[in-house]
């Protein structure tokens, strides 16, 4: 994906955790992972109606992947495929991390979303991706300031940024449609000050994991 995003294309990578843009031909790998998920994520994320296997299948990936090639060169957003590498060299797809809604001048800022394969959660994984990707936005992608926002009941998301040291900065109250009504969600966020001290998202990680 060729984008003006600053910083984007890339390909971030820390120990067997890797980070890319997606390819068009990632379309089997992604629907199995995301079939094999539905019960892990499916409560979680606000999708078009229509079966899980049909909005999963590599036909819809043909769609996504269309979708966040065109937002990416926009601009608009960061789509990172998250591979983890085998020891023969391989890689095998597990998760999404993106930044979204990127907006530029003043404001300098993003959404961030992420989701992982349920057989490799609990691994740091995706605490590694998201970082990895945040220190990213904040050098090469220019942003300044960085928001996730998660329902409260969603637990192991919230484990994620808060691992990390996000800071819980607002109750949305119905923020989303999702899962037949209007959510509730939780707003983190993150400054590029708050962790240029420490060396960087990652740097930080490291050392809460060690």
């Amino acid at each position: 994906m060729l984008g003006s995003t600053p910083g984007w294309p890339a390909v971030l990578a820390d120990g067997p955790v890797l980070l890319r843009p997606y390819k068009r031909g990632d379309g089997r790998s992604w629907s199995e992972v995301r079939i094999a998920n539905q019960e892990w994520l499916a409560p979680w994320e606000s999708a078009p109606p229509g079966p899980w296997s049909e909005m999963n299948s590599t036909r819809a990936y043909s769609y996504v992947y269309s979708d966040m090639k065109r937002a990416a060169r926009r601009g608009d957003s960061m789509p990172f495929a998250v591979c983890l590498r085998e020891d023969d060299g391989s890689e095998r797809l597990v998760g999404h991390v993106n930044l979204g809604n990127i907006v530029r001048r003043a404001f300098s800022s993003a959404y961030a979303g992420y989701w992982v394969d349920h057989r490799v959660a609990g691994r740091g994984v995706i605490p590694t991706a998201l970082a990895l990707a945040v220190d990213h936005a904040f050098g090469p992608g220019g942003l300044h300031r960085i928001e996730v926002n998660i329902r409260p009941e969603n637990r192991p998301s919230r484990r994620v940024v808060e691992k990390l040291g996000f800071r819980e900065e607002a109750y949305h109250q119905r923020y989303m449609h999702i899962d037949g009504g209007w959510r509730d969600h939780l707003g983190y966020a993150l400054t590029s000050e708050e962790v240029a001290a420490e060396g960087g998202l990652m740097a930080r990680w490291r050392r809460v994991r060690a």
